[in-house]
């Protein structure tokens, strides 16, 4: 490799030049394991500069996976090359609450990569077991409008190759599999109707892959709050975990996040047309016309995203103890919103 993919194969030498300083600037550097990502690996490096310089203490690498599973599904799905390319062509200069990017490399294999990162430390990962309110969320449905600003029915949506690429066929294909798998897994933890509900998603696949939306933009395709870093006191976020971006609504996107992260049924059920019409008074004042009424059907088809996110995930990563428990939330809290608002209906 012409360059590292691994903490333990980085130089001090390397990481001071990618941080814009001399290569003797930077004694060495101390690692830490951060976050519960399952399709990359993440660390805080805590560097020792020699003296005082225009640079951070602590920067935040991301590396691929060490499971030769999720590194298979990042090269199928582009997963990798995603969320690079949103670092390199995107993220600088779009307003958009992320991390700044120092460094975003990757290989013609499309695994092999690394991204150097702003440490946005004491900000703190969401929990997605524990689940987050509608208050809380508030920030996200900011954030989540910024981003679906940024690329409003834009023409660019079409040329980035990496942004329009297409995996239907691959989903197609390995869904309705990972799906047996899923229900197997998950047959006494599920309700019978949750798990009822990925059969109908299987049974009207087609229907729900190629349907046309309201408005097209950039979407972030997992915005959950375990993808989501918090201020201290929880009135800003930052969004992180790129690698599922895609073209689509950001209706679904906040669905998703909806569905997925409020844990109380009764609350949840109350909160999609509040979430809702925040979203769409936000992108209002983005400058954004958005046809409301449109990008509710948006809103209620998009409940199924988060099931679907939780079958597909699930039965392509590494597995773990709070793995295993997330995606049976995941599953549980956006089925139960899907059942509400009658989303394998509209298809």
């Amino acid at each position: 490799m012409s360059f590292p993919t691994s903490p333990e194969a980085m130089s001090p030498a390397w990481l001071a030049d990618k941080l814009g300083q001399d290569a003797a600037a930077l004694r060495g550097f101390t690692i830490a394991k951060v976050g519960t990502g399952q399709m990359c690996d993440s660390f805080r490096l805590a560097l020792d500069w020699a003296s005082a310089v225009d640079a951070p203490a602590t920067v935040v690498a991301k590396c691929p996976s060490h499971d030769e599973a999720s590194r298979h599904i990042a090269k199928l799905t582009g997963t990798y090359v995603k969320e690079v390319s949103w670092y390199r062509e995107l993220a600088a200069g779009s307003g958009v609450a992320a991390p700044l990017c120092h460094h975003a490399e990757i290989a013609p294999d499309d695994v092999e990569f690394v991204l150097i990162l702003s440490d946005l430390a004491p900000a703190r990962q969401g929990d997605q077991l524990a689940g987050l309110g509608l208050a809380g969320l508030v920030p996200c449905i900011e954030a989540a409008a910024g981003l679906h600003a940024l690329l409003w029915n834009d023409p660019r949506l079409d040329i980035l190759p990496w942004l329009a690429r297409d995996n239907g066929d691959v989903i197609r294909a390995l869904f309705p599999q990972l799906y047996l798998g899923f229900r197997e897994r998950y047959a006494t933890r599920l309700a019978p109707d949750v798990l009822d509900l990925g059969a109908g998603i299987v049974e009207q696949l087609d229907a729900y892959l190629s349907r046309q939306v309201a408005a097209r933009t950039i979407v972030h395709g997992d915005l959950r709050i375990d993808n989501i870093l918090f201020a201290p006191d929880g009135n800003a976020c930052w969004l992180v975990d790129w690698q599922t971006l895609g073209r689509g609504s950001g209706a679904t996107d906040l669905a998703y996040l909806v569905g997925t992260s409020i844990a109380d049924p009764f609350e949840r059920a109350a909160a999609d047309r509040p979430a809702f019409d925040h979203w769409i008074a936000a992108l209002r004042q983005r400058g954004v016309v958005p046809d409301a009424e449109s990008l509710w059907t948006d809103y209620r088809v998009g409940a199924l995203s988060g099931y679907f996110m939780a079958v597909f995930a699930s039965m392509s990563v590494e597995r773990t103890e709070r793995g295993d428990e997330m995606f049976a939330v995941m599953a549980e809290r956006p089925a139960r919103q899907a059942l509400t608002l009658g989303s394998l209906d509209l298809l």
